[in-house]
């Protein structure tokens, strides 16, 4: 069960709770990673949601203006640094990089030049 003192969460349900050993855990994280890479993500991690330490600096970057246009860094206030008020229940955060370039791909103009293809 969650617990919260309106402010931040307490305590929230540990994996383990429901029959997940690490070794489980370990597994689970190994095969999501695999998913990952097979839809072409370039790198994938899962992150514990505690991120106390971090919230500090965040604010202070916001406050400093260095999100520049990107609004949206700012729109849920403290909820960016706790992961289980912005949606309730969150036990982990998977993040997935994709380079916006890859290694290998057809330059944009060859791409173009070719009409059955299109450049995004």
């Amino acid at each position: 069960m969650m617990k919260t003192d309106g402010n931040h969460v307490i305590s929230a349900p540990s994996p383990q709770a429901d029959g997940l050993t690490s070794v489980h855990l370990a597994g689970l994280a190994h095969d999501i990673k695999q998913e990952g890479r097979a839809l072409g993500f370039q790198q994938l991690g899962i992150a514990g949601i505690d991120l106390g330490g971090a919230e500090s600096r965040f604010q202070a970057w916001l406050a400093r203006g260095f999100h520049g246009e990107m609004a949206y860094l700012d729109r849920h206030g403290r909820k960016r640094t706790r992961p289980a008020e912005l949606v309730p229940g969150t036990v982990r955060v998977i993040s997935a990089r994709m380079d916006y370039w890859p290694h290998g791909s057809t330059d944009a103009e060859t791409t173009l030049d070719n009409p059955q293809r299109a450049y995004i």
